[in-house]
């Protein structure tokens, strides 16, 4: 009987991450998984389980990537209008400069929402952003920063939802002055 390889499973996440944020789920083979990862498959599939199970590590670990990073980036603001304009400006340039768009909304259109431990994930990452706009921009209501004739959570819907469209521009205009210019307009809109 083949000794299993010994990994850093961690290490071997965020490597077979990298290849599913590349190529899709559909797209990528556990071939391209176990040579990324540099384990061979009974490796794989006695310690993290079948492909599924690893996109979901995934995707799992690319939100609490993402999280963790604005939870860090955004604590020490002088006020909430500032920190709600960088998280904007930050979206703007996350989608123009990162070669393949958002995972999460990969995952999203690739499975379509059918698997529901990938959207149980990508949902759970959705909150957090929604929570955090919501109060930022709650903050800024109160602060005086922007008007409060309009609901805070609808505002975080609304933000939400602008930057996935932002997402959809950039991957089929790659333009990403126009990007930048949607961005501006958003944060004069807040200002209003």
């Amino acid at each position: 009987m083949a000794r299993l390889l010994e990994f850093d499973e961690e290490q071997a996440i965020q490597k077979a991450m990298e290849v599913f944020w590349k190529k899709g789920y559909a797209s990528t083979s556990m071939r391209d998984l176990t040579d990324a990862m540099q384990i061979n498959s009974s490796s794989l599939y006695n310690t993290i389980g079948d492909k599924q199970k690893l996109f979901i590590r995934c995707i799992k670990n690319y939100t609490d990537m993402r999280i963790r990073a604005t939870e860090e980036r955004y604590k020490e603001y002088g006020s909430p209008i500032e920190a709600l304009e960088n998280f904007i400006r930050d979206a703007a340039h996350i989608i123009t400069t990162e070669p393949s768009s958002c995972l999460c909304i990969k995952a999203t259109f690739e499975t379509e929402g059918e698997n529901p431990e990938i959207q149980a994930a990508v949902n759970a990452y959705d909150h957090f952003n929604h929570q955090f706009l919501q109060n930022l921009i709650e903050k800024a209501q109160n602060a005086g920063e922007i008007s409060t004739d309009e609901d805070a959570g609808i505002i975080a819907d609304h933000l939400g939802s602008v930057l996935i469209g932002w997402y959809n521009s950039f991957v089929l205009h790659q333009d990403s002055r126009k990007i930048t210019d949607m961005a501006d307009f958003v944060i004069r809109q807040l200002k209003r």
